[in-house]
């Protein structure tokens, strides 16, 4: 199972921008999503979480620019962001704790990760 993220661009200072994530493939059940993001020459950070109930967690600096929801019936994590900074240019990877059922019919617990996508903010 693989994780397909979307939505990364260039934007200029003050913009928007929406980030979506869903899996390759059906799952069973899928528990934590969230976001985190790597900048150039900077360790990758938590940007944002949300549980199958949706009750969110946000790292501090990035609340009340940044909105993490999803759809569980589309397997989906989106990641709004607005008033966007230069200082957000990073690689955004998204992930989620899945469970689903092999070949063999054998369940399967995983922390998977998407590809990453690039947001940059420049004018």
């Amino acid at each position: 199972v693989q994780l397909q993220a979307s939505g990364g661009g260039l934007v200029q200072p003050g913009g928007s921008l929406r980030l979506s994530c869903t899996t390759s493939r059906r799952v069973s059940r899928i528990d934590d999503m969230g976001w985190y993001r790597q900048a150039p020459g900077k360790q990758r950070e938590l940007v944002a979480t949300i549980t199958s109930g949706s009750t969110a967690n946000y790292a501090d600096s990035l609340r009340g620019r940044f909105t993490i929801s999803r759809d569980n019936a589309k397997n989906t994590v989106y990641l709004q962001m607005n008033s966007l900074k230069p200082e957000d240019t990073a690689v955004y990877f998204c992930t989620a704790n899945i469970l689903y059922y092999n070949t063999r019919d054998e369940p399967v617990a995983l922390k998977a990760w998407g590809q990453g996508t690039l947001v940059t903010v420049s004018s």
